[in-house]
């Protein structure tokens, strides 16, 4: 978390444990404080993040079925709220919106006016991220904050939410985490990380602070020292997820063998169904592409700057004076799959998935960056490791 307030929490002795049913005293807790709380929501027959005022607002007793190009909902024989993995929409949307105006200027009787965009963020609780989402956020910040230049929107906001993991113990079938050391067991950054317990009449939370304030929102929840029997239950469901991942990466090898493999044959296999439409970069919890729009009034007296997420699946993000550099849907899709598995790690020293799935999910056409970037391991004569040590979440 970054915030002046985002000091880790002395360990407690042991982690602790509440109630589902006193949930709703959490969220209470925070509303408060002055918190909204953004959760998943069941709208439209998918699994969304929107504001919530109780656990009522929770997709309780619901599921998630994924495939390649392929997601639906099912209810589940147990009630509970958070017994799913990811859905279409990123935290990022709240972070790095997709549509904000930077500046407006407007011509008057004294002159020209400038009105910059919002420089204050309502206080914001994210309830429910899940260990791949909280190393996204991790990336997300690499990118907005750690460098030279320092987007100021983006701090603005992230200075203002306070994250609330939910340990994943349901990951879906185009999940691979595992693959990337970013779960299913939540790493470093959140303020408070619950790991969902159910069966043998029991529906409860663990809860383990990350920070000051995430353990002094248990105050506000009736809770007691959770046993060495429920820790070890935690334990035990969480490595049943890692060996429930619905696909794999191997990540040993791979940076050299995309860019070794510049001029192969394999990109004008996965262009052929490639439709360059951008839904994996959209749901994509850690691109930040985006592109600047000014807009001037008919009268010439206001005009207007506005930043929107954009895609390097589209012809326009490469254009350059005197066309495209990437005219071919096989030079926007190496582009993509080099970048994100490959030259972020040149950039940044992680890489630039985290092993949530969306991308495959939803692809149109079902393309799964597992399969295609197990091709060039396998054309290069990679061998693989075990998968990496988690590398936690955001800081």
């Amino acid at each position: 978390m970054r915030g002046p307030d985002a000091v880790p929490a002395a360990p407690p002795a042991a982690p602790l444990l509440f109630d589902a049913s006193t949930l709703d005293a959490l969220i209470e807790a925070l509303h408060v404080k002055g918190f909204r709380v953004i959760a998943p929501t069941r709208r439209d027959n998918a699994l969304v993040y929107g504001e919530i005022e109780s656990a009522a607002d929770l997709p309780a007793g619901w599921t998630d079925i994924q495939e390649a190009g392929i997601y639906r909902l099912m209810p589940r024989e147990d009630g509970a709220l958070f017994g799913y993995a990811v859905g279409p929409h990123a935290w990022k949307r709240f972070l790095h919106e997709p549509v904000l105006r930077l500046v407006s200027a407007r011509a008057g009787p004294s002159g020209m006016t400038l009105d910059e965009a919002d420089g204050v963020a309502q206080p914001t609780a994210f309830l429910g991220v899940r260990a791949c989402e909280l190393a996204a956020i991790a990336r997300q910040d690499q990118v907005f904050l750690d460098g030279p230049y320092v987007d100021h929107q983006y701090a603005i906001r992230r200075a203002a939410v306070l994250l609330i993991a939910v340990n994943c113990t349901a990951p879906s079938g185009t999940c691979f985490c595992a693959s990337m050391g970013t779960g299913p067991r939540a790493g470093r950054g959140a303020d408070l990380t619950l790991t969902e317990l159910l069966g043998g009449g029991r529906h409860v939370f663990l809860a383990e602070p990350g920070t000051a304030r995430g353990a002094a929102l248990l105050d506000a929840v009736p809770h007691r020292d959770a046993t060495p029997d429920e820790v070890a239950d935690a334990g035990a469901a969480l490595a049943a997820a890692e060996g429930r991942m619905g696909r794999t990466l191997r990540t040993a090898g791979l940076h050299d063998a995309l860019l070794a493999q510049s001029e192969s044959p394999r990109w004008d296999e996965v262009a052929a169904r490639c439709l360059t439409c951008g839904n994996c970069t959209m749901a994509c919890p850690t691109c930040f592409c985006a592109t600047v729009d000014d807009t001037v009034s008919l009268r010439g007296d206001h005009a207007e700057r506005w930043r929107k997420w954009d895609t390097c699946f589209s012809v326009d993000f490469s254009y350059l004076y005197g066309g495209s550099v990437r005219l071919s849907a096989r030079s926007r899709y190496r582009q993509w799959l080099t970048h994100k598995l490959a030259t972020w790690h040149d950039q940044f020293g992680v890489s630039g998935c985290v092993g949530c799935g969306r991308c495959i999910t939803w692809c149109p056409v079902g393309i799964d960056m597992t399969v295609e970037a197990g091709a060039f391991l396998e054309a290069s004569g990679a061998r693989g490791s075990a998968p990496p040590a988690a590398d936690g979440g955001s800081r």
